[in-house]
C-alpha cells in the first residue's frame, strides 16, 4: 500500500510542477473564478463549450500543490466530454473526497482522479482539492459569483 501512496504523491507533485491546461484560453465561451479563503487558493477556469461538449478548458491562478494538481487533473478528465458527463464526474469526485476516511470509496468511478482520495484524511485539504471542481460547476452553470468550497 505504501508503494501506491508514493505513486499517488508523485502524480500530485508532477501535476503541480507541470500543470496541464494551464494558461489563458482566448476563445473561451464560459468562465468562472474560484477562491478558497482558508488557504488563499485562487483560480480562474475558462471553458470552450460547443453544443454540449467541452472542447477546450484551461485554468490560471495560484494555490497549493493539492489545489493546482486537482485543477490540472480535472481539466484532463473533462476535456472532450459533455457538460452532463462533467457534471456527473463532479458528483463522483465530490463524493470521493467527502466520504469519511473509515469508509471505502469507489476509486474506479473516478479513474486517475483517485490519486486525490487521500485528502479525506485532512479536512482542510478537501477544500483545496475541490476548489477547481466547484469552479467548474460555476462555469458550467454560468454562475457569476466566485465559487467557494463551502
Amino acid at each position: 500500500m505504501q508503494d501506491l501512496n508514493d505513486l499517488y504523491q508523485e502524480v500530485i507533485l508532477d501535476h503541480n510542477r507541470r500543470p496541464r491546461n494551464y494558461g489563458p484560453l482566448p476563445d473561451a465561451t464560459q468562465s468562472a473564478k474560484g477562491h478558497n479563503p482558508l488557504c488563499g487558493d485562487k483560480l480562474t477556469l475558462s471553458l470552450k463549450v460547443e453544443g454540449d461538449r467541452i472542447t477546450g478548458i484551461s485554468f490560471e491562478g495560484s494555490g497549493c500543490a493539492i489545489s493546482k494538481s486537482s485543477a490540472s487533473l480535472m481539466t484532463d478528465a473533462v476535456k472532450g466530454h459533455t457538460v452532463d458527463e462533467a457534471t456527473e464526474l463532479f458528483d463522483k469526485f465530490h463524493q470521493m473526497v467527502t466520504t469519511p476516511i473509515d469508509q471505502p470509496v469507489d476509486e474506479e468511478a473516478v479513474g486517475k482522479l483517485a490519486v486525490l482520495a487521500g485528502v479525506r484524511e485532512f479536512p482542510a485539504r478537501v477544500k483545496c482539492a475541490s476548489l477547481a471542481w466547484h469552479t467548474l460547476k460555476a462555469a458550467l452553470t454560468k454562475t457569476t459569483e466566485p465559487a467557494k468550497t463551502e
